[in-house]
Protein backbone atom coordinates (compact mmCIF):
# COMPACT_ATOMS: atom_id res chain seq x y z
CA UNK A 1 0.00 0.00 0.00
CA UNK A 2 1.37 3.42 -0.89
CA UNK A 3 0.90 6.70 0.92
CA UNK A 4 -1.12 8.27 -1.94
CA UNK A 5 -4.07 5.93 -1.39
CA UNK A 6 -3.05 3.44 -4.08
CA UNK A 7 -3.79 -0.09 -2.79
CA UNK A 8 -1.99 -3.19 -4.12
CA UNK A 9 -3.00 -6.71 -3.11
CA UNK A 10 -0.34 -9.37 -2.67
CA UNK A 11 -0.93 -13.04 -3.55
CA UNK A 12 -1.64 -13.92 0.08
CA UNK A 13 -4.24 -11.14 0.39
CA UNK A 14 -5.95 -12.39 -2.75
CA UNK A 15 -6.06 -15.99 -1.41
CA UNK A 16 -7.47 -14.88 1.94
CA UNK A 17 -10.13 -12.74 0.26
CA UNK A 18 -10.96 -15.57 -2.11
CA UNK A 19 -11.38 -18.01 0.79
CA UNK A 20 -13.46 -15.51 2.79
CA UNK A 21 -15.91 -14.92 -0.04
CA UNK A 22 -15.97 -18.55 -1.11
CA UNK A 23 -14.54 -19.89 -4.31
CA UNK A 24 -16.62 -20.69 -7.34
CA UNK A 25 -15.87 -24.34 -6.71
CA UNK A 26 -17.43 -24.06 -3.26
CA UNK A 27 -20.64 -22.36 -4.34
CA UNK A 28 -22.64 -25.44 -3.40
CA UNK A 29 -21.27 -25.52 0.18
CA UNK A 30 -18.81 -28.39 -0.24
CA UNK A 31 -16.79 -27.43 2.86
CA UNK A 32 -19.92 -26.86 4.92
CA UNK A 33 -21.33 -30.25 4.00
CA UNK A 34 -18.06 -31.97 4.88
CA UNK A 35 -17.91 -30.10 8.20
CA UNK A 36 -21.49 -31.07 9.11
CA UNK A 37 -20.87 -34.65 8.00
CA UNK A 38 -17.73 -34.79 10.17
CA UNK A 39 -19.65 -33.49 13.19
CA UNK A 40 -22.36 -36.13 12.69
CA UNK A 41 -19.81 -38.91 12.26
CA UNK A 42 -18.00 -37.73 15.40
CA UNK A 43 -21.22 -37.75 17.41
CA UNK A 44 -22.19 -41.21 16.21
CA UNK A 45 -18.64 -42.40 16.87
CA UNK A 46 -18.85 -41.10 20.43
CA UNK A 47 -22.02 -43.14 20.94
CA UNK A 48 -20.25 -46.22 19.56
CA UNK A 49 -17.35 -45.55 21.91
CA UNK A 50 -19.71 -45.32 24.87
CA UNK A 51 -21.33 -48.63 23.95
CA UNK A 52 -17.90 -50.21 23.56
CA UNK A 53 -16.91 -49.07 27.04
CA UNK A 54 -20.20 -50.22 28.54
CA UNK A 55 -19.88 -53.72 27.08
CA UNK A 56 -16.27 -53.93 28.23
CA UNK A 57 -17.33 -53.00 31.77
CA UNK A 58 -20.14 -55.56 31.67
CA UNK A 59 -17.68 -58.21 30.52
CA UNK A 60 -15.39 -57.44 33.45
CA UNK A 61 -18.28 -57.56 35.94
CA UNK A 62 -19.47 -60.88 34.53
CA UNK A 63 -15.94 -62.30 34.62
CA UNK A 64 -15.67 -61.19 38.25
CA UNK A 65 -18.98 -62.90 39.05
CA UNK A 66 -17.68 -66.06 37.37
CA UNK A 67 -14.53 -65.96 39.53
CA UNK A 68 -16.61 -65.50 42.68
CA UNK A 69 -18.82 -68.48 41.81
CA UNK A 70 -15.76 -70.55 40.92
CA UNK A 71 -14.25 -69.76 44.33
CA UNK A 72 -17.51 -70.68 46.06
CA UNK A 73 -17.58 -73.95 44.10
CA UNK A 74 -13.99 -74.66 45.10
CA UNK A 75 -14.92 -74.06 48.73
CA UNK A 76 -17.80 -76.53 48.38
CA UNK A 77 -15.52 -79.12 46.82
CA UNK A 78 -13.09 -78.67 49.72
CA UNK A 79 -15.99 -79.15 52.12
CA UNK A 80 -16.99 -82.27 50.16
CA UNK A 81 -13.43 -83.56 50.49
CA UNK A 82 -13.45 -82.92 54.23
CA UNK A 83 -16.68 -84.93 54.57
CA UNK A 84 -15.10 -87.70 52.48
CA UNK A 85 -12.13 -87.77 54.84
CA UNK A 86 -14.45 -88.04 57.86
CA UNK A 87 -16.40 -90.79 56.09
CA UNK A 88 -13.15 -92.67 55.41
CA UNK A 89 -12.12 -92.34 59.05
CA UNK A 90 -15.51 -93.65 60.18
CA UNK A 91 -15.19 -96.60 57.77
CA UNK A 92 -11.71 -97.27 59.08
CA UNK A 93 -12.95 -97.06 62.68
CA UNK A 94 -15.52 -99.81 61.97
CA UNK A 95 -12.66 -102.21 61.29
CA UNK A 96 -11.07 -101.61 64.69
CA UNK A 97 -11.73 -104.25 67.35
CA UNK A 98 -13.99 -103.33 70.26
CA UNK A 99 -15.79 -100.31 68.71
CA UNK A 100 -19.49 -99.65 68.33
CA UNK A 101 -19.83 -100.59 64.62
CA UNK A 102 -23.44 -99.40 64.42
CA UNK A 103 -22.42 -95.92 65.57
CA UNK A 104 -19.84 -95.67 62.79
CA UNK A 105 -22.24 -97.10 60.20
CA UNK A 106 -24.66 -94.27 61.05
CA UNK A 107 -21.82 -91.73 60.71
CA UNK A 108 -20.79 -93.18 57.32
CA UNK A 109 -24.43 -92.94 56.14
CA UNK A 110 -24.70 -89.35 57.45
CA UNK A 111 -21.47 -88.32 55.69
CA UNK A 112 -22.64 -89.92 52.44
CA UNK A 113 -25.93 -88.02 52.67
CA UNK A 114 -24.21 -84.71 53.51
CA UNK A 115 -21.74 -85.21 50.66
CA UNK A 116 -24.57 -85.56 48.12
CA UNK A 117 -26.03 -82.18 49.12
CA UNK A 118 -22.60 -80.57 49.09
CA UNK A 119 -21.83 -82.09 45.68
CA UNK A 120 -25.10 -80.75 44.23
CA UNK A 121 -24.35 -77.28 45.53
CA UNK A 122 -20.77 -77.37 44.20
CA UNK A 123 -22.01 -78.46 40.78
CA UNK A 124 -24.65 -75.70 40.78
CA UNK A 125 -21.97 -73.13 41.63
CA UNK A 126 -19.76 -74.44 38.81
CA UNK A 127 -22.69 -74.14 36.41
CA UNK A 128 -23.31 -70.57 37.58
CA UNK A 129 -19.61 -69.79 37.08
CA UNK A 130 -19.76 -71.16 33.54
CA UNK A 131 -22.90 -69.11 32.83
CA UNK A 132 -21.14 -65.90 33.98
CA UNK A 133 -18.07 -66.84 31.92
CA UNK A 134 -20.23 -67.34 28.82
CA UNK A 135 -21.96 -64.00 29.39
CA UNK A 136 -18.56 -62.32 29.76
CA UNK A 137 -17.41 -63.81 26.45
CA UNK A 138 -20.55 -62.52 24.73
CA UNK A 139 -19.92 -59.03 26.10
CA UNK A 140 -16.27 -59.11 25.00
CA UNK A 141 -17.42 -60.06 21.50
CA UNK A 142 -19.86 -57.12 21.50
CA UNK A 143 -17.13 -54.85 22.81
CA UNK A 144 -14.93 -55.83 19.88
CA UNK A 145 -17.76 -55.08 17.44
CA UNK A 146 -18.33 -51.63 18.99
CA UNK A 147 -14.57 -50.96 18.97
CA UNK A 148 -14.36 -51.95 15.29
CA UNK A 149 -17.27 -49.64 14.48
CA UNK A 150 -15.61 -46.79 16.38
CA UNK A 151 -12.29 -47.36 14.62
CA UNK A 152 -13.93 -47.25 11.21
CA UNK A 153 -15.73 -44.04 12.21
CA UNK A 154 -12.38 -42.51 13.18
CA UNK A 155 -11.05 -43.48 9.76
CA UNK A 156 -14.11 -41.82 8.19
CA UNK A 157 -13.38 -38.63 10.15
CA UNK A 158 -9.76 -38.67 8.98
CA UNK A 159 -10.92 -39.21 5.39
CA UNK A 160 -13.33 -36.29 5.78
CA UNK A 161 -10.46 -34.05 6.87
CA UNK A 162 -8.40 -35.15 3.87
CA UNK A 163 -11.42 -34.56 1.62
CA UNK A 164 -11.79 -31.04 2.98
CA UNK A 165 -8.10 -30.27 2.52
CA UNK A 166 -7.78 -31.74 -0.97
CA UNK A 167 -11.30 -30.88 -2.17
CA UNK A 168 -11.41 -34.21 -3.97
CA UNK A 169 -15.02 -35.19 -4.33
CA UNK A 170 -14.17 -38.85 -4.90
CA UNK A 171 -12.73 -38.85 -1.36
CA UNK A 172 -16.19 -37.92 -0.15
CA UNK A 173 -17.40 -41.30 -1.40
CA UNK A 174 -14.66 -42.97 0.64
CA UNK A 175 -16.01 -41.16 3.71
CA UNK A 176 -19.53 -42.42 2.95
CA UNK A 177 -18.28 -45.98 2.45
CA UNK A 178 -16.26 -45.97 5.68
CA UNK A 179 -19.23 -44.52 7.58
CA UNK A 180 -21.52 -47.21 6.14
CA UNK A 181 -19.08 -49.95 7.19
CA UNK A 182 -18.94 -48.48 10.69
CA UNK A 183 -22.74 -48.37 10.82
CA UNK A 184 -22.98 -52.01 9.71
CA UNK A 185 -20.52 -53.08 12.42
CA UNK A 186 -22.47 -51.10 15.01
CA UNK A 187 -25.69 -52.72 13.78
CA UNK A 188 -24.10 -56.13 14.22
CA UNK A 189 -23.11 -55.20 17.77
CA UNK A 190 -26.58 -53.87 18.48
CA UNK A 191 -28.13 -57.11 17.20
CA UNK A 192 -25.59 -59.18 19.18
CA UNK A 193 -24.06 -60.74 16.07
Amino acid sequence: MSGAGFHVHGPHDHAVEHAAHGSHEDDNGFASRIAVMTAIISTVGALFSYQGGATQNDAMIYKNNAAIKKTEASNQWNYYQAKSNKQNLAELAMALPGVDVEKYKKEVARYKSEKEDIKKEAEALEAASKKWDDESEKQIHLHHRWAQAMTIMQVAIALAAITLLTRKRWMQMAVYIATAIGAVLAGMAFLHL
